[in-house]
């Protein structure tokens, strides 16, 4: 196709039956709107100019899909489809082909998409569906020789009409100087009183005697969400996808439906996710790491080799060697993990490295901390960064071993071979190779008696 490509993309309706204060185009699919799915795709086809109608919550739309580069157009008053196209029209040239789509269809694939441009060589042309059940959908009419002469909106439809399953999708490819004219013809006479863009077909079959169709092969990608259980059945096709992606990729998935895939995952070699695995934003999974169930990954970068144990939670972490992680480990952004490291069950880190071979295998709170190599953090330990007001920096020289349940008060530095005794409270700096200890002194006293119960009344 040598004309240029203009999309347009209609995104105004209100979804009522969300329940929601959410416009429909910003529901939740995949963990982001699901509006920028479709801009996803839409860029993907190289259009010379993406344009998408909002109406209801439009200020909304427009700050949360912010980083596309969109032709925002506001349509006012809510009156139909074709009057949702209407308004973008000034905006594009006669010369242009026009890509329509539907802003609550996101999971529409782009190499469909990609045959519809391809094919595109009459003045009009749409892409319909073949479903079990109709109900709601605008019917295809075809006349004696197959060939589509219009659609008749569910509402509109005589009770013969209702028993037709093909059914228009809403998406259509035409030469902008004709739709323009179309759209300029339409009424309003209909149970609704609204400007349908299929009331354009019968226009162009009367003009060029017949309307180019392409029957989608598989209908699950391209139903939309009116409504939170429509919404639940995208969210288990989209599930379906992107786990079946990375499959395709070589990644070891135990059960693809038990799995979600949230953003976007780079992954080696032999890499395992288990299941209920929560993979959001932008992860990166080096060879060989493996994903216990129940864990959640967002934004982590995952060294070759690396164990995640069940049900830990990592984000904005960093390991740059194999690692061991978990059980019901929490790692917060700023986490980075030399190869070697032990971080264990009930260990939170914020802002913290260690070191090659440094752990700390249960029970430990590190914020705010540089650890070196080959230190060993006792149970209970807790860096004490926060003065209310304040983060205060911990510093742990190699080879140190901390005793369970030590309190490194920060700003502290503890040197290089030294020794915290269990127990300590540590406000000063520890010097290396030695022993520091900080406890109250150990005291019997043999006269004291346990009170018992029903004494003293």
């Amino acid at each position: 196709m040598s004309n240029p490509l203009h999309i347009v993309i209609l995104a105004a309706g209100e979804g009522t039956r969300m329940k929601s204060s959410l416009p429909k185009v910003l529901q939740p699919l995949g963990g982001r709107p699901m509006l920028t799915h479709l801009l996803e795709t839409a860029n993907a086809l190289g259009p010379d100019r993406v344009h998408v109608v909002v109406g209801h919550g439009a200020d909304q739309v427009i700050e949360a899909c912010s980083a596309y580069d969109v032709n925002w157009v506001r349509q006012a008053e809510r009156r139909g489809t074709g009057h949702a196209v209407i308004q973008a029209m000034p905006d594009i040239p006669d010369e242009a082909s026009v890509l329509v789509l539907m802003g609550d269809h996101p999971l529409i694939p782009i190499a469909l998409l990609s045959q519809m441009v391809a094919d595109h060589e009459g003045p009009l042309a749409m892409l319909t569906m073949v479903l079990d059940d109709p109900t709601g959908y605008g019917r295809i009419l075809r006349d004696p020789g197959g060939i589509i002469i219009g659609v008749i909106e569910h509402h509109d439809a005589a009770p013969e009409q209702h028993e037709i399953r093909e059914v228009n999708t809403g998406i259509i490819i035409a030469d902008a100087k004709n739709l323009r004219a179309w759209l300029d013809r339409l009424d309003c006479n209909n149970s609704k009183q609204e400007y349908y863009l299929p009331d354009i077909f019968p226009m162009a079959r009367a003009e060029y005697g017949e309307i180019h169709g392409l029957i989608a092969p598989d209908t699950r990608d391209l139903q939309g969400a009116n409504d939170r259980r429509q919404l639940a059945s995208l969210e288990q096709r989209h599930r379906f996808l992107a786990a079946n992606a990375l499959m395709e990729q070589g990644v070891q998935i135990i059960d693809p439906g038990r799995v979600d895939i949230r953003g976007t995952v780079e992954a080696g070699r032999d890499v395992l996710l288990d299941i209920n695995v929560v993979l959001e934003g932008g992860n990166m999974l080096g060879d060989g790491v493996v994903i216990g169930p129940g864990s959640i990954l967002k934004d982590s970068k995952l060294a070759a080799g690396t164990q995640v144990h069940a049900h830990s939670v990592l984000e904005g972490v960093t390991t740059t060697g194999a690692c061991d992680i978990g059980p019901f480990a929490r790692l917060r952004p700023g986490t980075v993990l030399a190869g070697g490291c032990r971080v264990g069950n009930f260990v939170e880190a914020k802002n913290v490295s260690l070191g090659e071979g440094s752990k700390a295998s249960h029970l430990s709170y590190l914020g705010d901390s540089t650890i070196g190599k080959a230190v060993n953090i006792g149970a209970g330990t807790i860096t004490c960064n926060y003065d209310g007001a304040n983060k205060h920096q911990t510093i742990i020289g190699d080879d140190v071993f901390i005793g369970s349940d030590t309190q490194l008060v920060a700003p502290v530095e503890i040197g290089r071979g030294a020794t915290i005794g269990a127990g300590s409270t540590v406000t000063k700096n520890a010097p290396p190779d030695a022993l520091t200890v900080s406890r109250a002194r150990q005291t019997t006293i043999k006269t004291w008696e346990r009170p018992r119960k029903g004494e003293g009344k």
